[in-house]
């Protein structure tokens, strides 16, 4: 298992809903942790997903939204 943290500017429990949905359809993703206040987002996923897939997946979101997306 891999941990990745990425950098999201999310402002609401809405947003930190948004990513879970997005990143728990991903096959592999095991745990998801998000805290609104840091903007930080701690995904645990098998060694096969890659933090480029996620990051894209999360782009997507992001530019839609208009909110931030990064690795940290």
């Amino acid at each position: 298992m891999a941990q990745t943290t990425f950098n999201v500017g999310m402002t609401c429990e809405g947003c930190a809903g948004a990513v879970k949905r997005i990143l728990g359809k991903i096959d592999g993703v095991s745990d998801i942790q998000t805290d609104v206040q840091a903007k930080t987002v701690i995904v645990e996923a098998s060694d096969d997903v890659t933090k480029e897939f996620m990051l894209e997946k999360l782009l997507k979101w992001g530019n839609a939204s208009g909110k931030s997306v990064a690795l940290a």
